[in-house]
């Protein structure tokens, strides 16, 4: 007579060469599988109408033991009121299959849900991740997400990657994952047919400070682009702010009497209200730009925030590259201007908290308990960090010193 199970010892049961089927002597007809693979699951073996059946109840250790022996009392519940287990969980996917095909679960509708009713709610960037998925939804368009393959995924990110967009094809396949598990949470399919495939491109972490000198390329080129995204990259210099809150700024988070623009938690990263002190140089640059009426951005005349900054930098580095004499930059992304501002300012011997604070970075100084009792805002200290960093990007552009006079991995002025 079979013993058993435990916890203990289905999970030191190792995989062989064969699918093995180990018994449970406490639920009858209830065994634990084990495939070759190393894969284990769960599978009731019955007799109905005569005839040997069995069912898969799922895998473990995902249905633990307890719960499989529950499923199996709830399996011969069924075979006791004449009622074939297995017969009717096969009704059951066949039926959400057949749901999952209807043309209210096309690619194009699912991802239009995923966004209004996940994305929205929960994501300040929800613009960005609609963004990313809009190419499945053309690539897939009037198809229906339960049909789409692992091969039909492979060759969308595929021809991404080819066009020489590795970083971008890794956001968008994160994008569909998020969005077919989340499809598989409101029953529109039953899996998710990104499980199981790799991003498409391996990554490095990034850490590229641009020196002086390509700071200095790159403000001359932001202002050859033009409104928006010559003030917002002139901006991103002399605040080491995100992207998103430059981007997004509103008239009302400036007080020009104080000098001050406040991030509200709403729009920054760890969802706490930063207050920035604004430098001259900065200030000049938002006075100077145009007010539209009835937009409350300053980068926008409509009632959203500017979008297209790939396109943007795609010009900053072909402007970059005349003025650079033909010779292009190294290459680089908008956000390593936010790193080679906190390495500027340690090179012009700010400290690191100041710095943080500044970045309004919640890591490091701030993190765990420190963060909990330290509560003073270091305003003035920001102030003069901050107005000291901009006289530098003035100097820097002007031409009054060269290139590279102050090295941005460390040292001083």
């Amino acid at each position: 007579m079979a013993k058993p199970l435990t916890k203990i010892t289905i999970d030191n049961l190792q995989s062989g060469p064969a699918r093995r089927e180990i018994p449970d002597g406490k639920a009858h007809g209830l065994y634990f599988v084990i495939h070759p693979t190393g894969a284990k699951s769960w599978a009731v073996r019955y007799r109905f109408n005569g005839k040997p059946r069995k069912l898969t109840i799922g895998p473990y250790p995902d249905i633990s033991l307890a719960q499989a022996r529950e499923k199996a009392a709830k399996a011969k519940g069924k075979l006791a009121d004449k009622i074939d287990p297995g017969a009717e969980q096969q009704a059951e996917k066949a039926a959400t299959k057949a749901k999952a095909r209807q043309p209210s679960n096309s690619v194009e509708k699912v991802i239009e849900d995923f966004i209004a009713l996940y994305a929205k709610p929960n994501t300040r960037d929800w613009r960005e991740t609609e963004r990313l998925l809009a190419e499945f939804a053309e690539a897939w368009k009037g198809r229906p997400l339960a049909d789409i393959g692992k091969s039909d995924i492979h060759r969308v990110l595929d021809a991404i990657v080819a066009r020489g967009s590795p970083v971008t094809a890794n956001r968008k396949f994160a994008q569909l994952r998020k969005m077919c598990r989340w499809a598989v949470s409101r029953g529109i399919i039953e899996r998710s047919p990104v499980e199981g495939i790799d991003p498409p491109s391996a990554e490095k972490s990034r850490d590229r400070v641009l020196d002086t000198n390509e700071l200095r390329l790159i403000w001359l080129a932001a202002g050859d682009l033009g409104f928006p995204f010559g003030p917002i990259v002139k901006l991103l210099i002399l605040t080491g702010q995100r992207r998103s809150e430059v981007g997004g700024m509103e008239w009302s988070e400036l007080d020009f009497e104080k000098g001050l623009w406040t991030i509200p938690a709403a729009r920054s990263k760890n969802r706490l209200q930063h207050v920035l002190p604004l430098p001259p140089q900065a200030e000049e640059i938002i006075k100077g730009l145009p007010r539209f009426s009835g937009s409350k951005f300053v980068f926008s005349p409509g009632d959203t925030a500017p979008s297209g900054f790939s396109r943007a930098k795609t010009r900053i580095d072909g402007i970059i590259t005349t003025l650079n004499g033909a010779k292009p930059t190294a290459p680089w992304v908008l956000h390593d201007i936010r790193r080679s501002v906190a390495a500027g300012l340690a090179a012009l011997g700010v400290n690191l908290p100041v710095t943080e604070k500044l970045l309004n970075h919640i890591s490091g100084s701030f993190a765990g308990i420190v963060g909990v009792y330290q509560r003073y805002n270091f305003a003035d200290e920001m102030r003069v960090a901050i107005d000291r960093w901009s006289q530098h990007i003035g100097t820097v552009v002007s031409g009054k010193i060269t290139a590279n006079v102050i090295s941005l991995h460390g040292g001083r002025p």
